[in-house]
């Protein structure tokens, strides 16, 4: 039964995300519980806050410090279960709502630098595919070295050039278009990488197909064929991979936001971390699984509006 199936699908994802977000709340609470340093101290303002003992006796009881690791554990997964992201030990802020304050800003650096990066793969792959042997291996070195260029790296060389010898793009956010560009432009550019590689094979592949090959035997024009065939088939792959390449762009958010002095997610982890404020590393990395999740529902959908296979099946 068709109900049946897609009851089964429906229950099968709902299944898969719950044990995504279970599997990154467990990770993240004991990774974090590995970091050197007292959590009361962060609650108090930190190691330098000469805190006495009674006021960390104090602490450790009113946030269950005290309690064995594994009590505490539970009681944290009880409080996500219920939407309950806790209060910032640093901040003393509720996290659901500093979430809310930091991924906006966050969430449109993915989003530009996603779209920017599918636009440079297309144009590199559509590029080096019809352009004989020569373009072909340009492409496939510009994507290589693209791809492995590290974002700490391309985001310094981008602010030496662009904003130290040119003077065109500020080095810092300044809360306008132009201080997004070099942010943008340095998590775009290696997933472009990526995504060209896999394009540039996938449309070859594509170009070779009876399918191709029977347009063009009917008298379709090469560039029908190219844009309207080849390029649907061969751009299933990287859709398949655009929810992963969210994920992994919202990840480098992390040393991009902190490079460019960027407020977002990111910079939020990482002052989590490093003041071991528990709760609003959980939280940051909850959302960016959720979005993950989200995206990766999104992927689908869009595959199966692309390829007709897809829903047939």
């Amino acid at each position: 039964m068709p109900v049946l199936r897609l009851l089964r699908r429906v229950l099968a994802r709902l299944g898969g995300a719950v044990f995504v977000l279970w599997a990154v709340a467990s990770v993240t609470f004991f990774a974090v519980r590995l970091i050197p340093g007292d959590p009361a101290q962060a609650v108090l303002g930190g190691p330098g806050s000469q805190a006495s003992p009674e006021a960390l006796g104090a602490v450790n009881a009113e946030y269950g410090f005290d309690q064995p690791v594994i009590v505490q554990y539970f009681a944290q997964l009880g409080r996500l279960a219920t939407g309950d992201l806790g209060r910032s030990y640093a901040l003393n802020q509720d996290v659901g709502s500093l979430m809310l304050s930091q991924l906006g800003g966050t969430l449109l650096l993915a989003v530009l630098a996603l779209a920017l990066a599918w636009l440079l793969a297309l144009a590199l792959a559509t590029w080096s595919t019809q352009s004989g042997r020569i373009a072909s291996r340009v492409g496939s070195a510009l994507e290589i070295v693209a791809a492995a260029l590290p974002h700490f790296w391309l985001a310094t060389s981008l602010i030496v050039v662009f904003s130290i010898w040119l003077g065109v793009l500020p080095p810092i956010s300044t809360g306008g278009a132009l201080g997004l560009v070099l942010p943008v432009l340095t998590l775009a550019i290696p997933l472009a990488g990526f995504l060209g590689q896999i394009m540039r094979e996938s449309l070859l592949r594509a170009l070779e197909s009876p399918f191709v090959l029977s347009a063009r035997a009917r008298g379709e024009s090469e560039s029908g064929v190219r844009w309207i065939h080849a390029l649907r088939h061969a751009s299933l792959p990287a859709i398949s991979l655009s929810g992963w390449a969210f994920g992994s762009l919202i990840s480098g958010a992390v040393v991009v936001e902190t490079i460019f002095a960027r407020p977002g997610l990111g910079r939020t982890l990482l002052n989590a971390v490093t003041l071991r404020d528990v709760p609003v590393v959980i939280g940051v990395v909850m959302i960016v699984a959720v979005a993950y999740i989200l995206m990766t529902l999104l992927t689908d959908a869009v595959s199966r509006l692309v390829d007709p296979r897809l829903r047939l099946s």
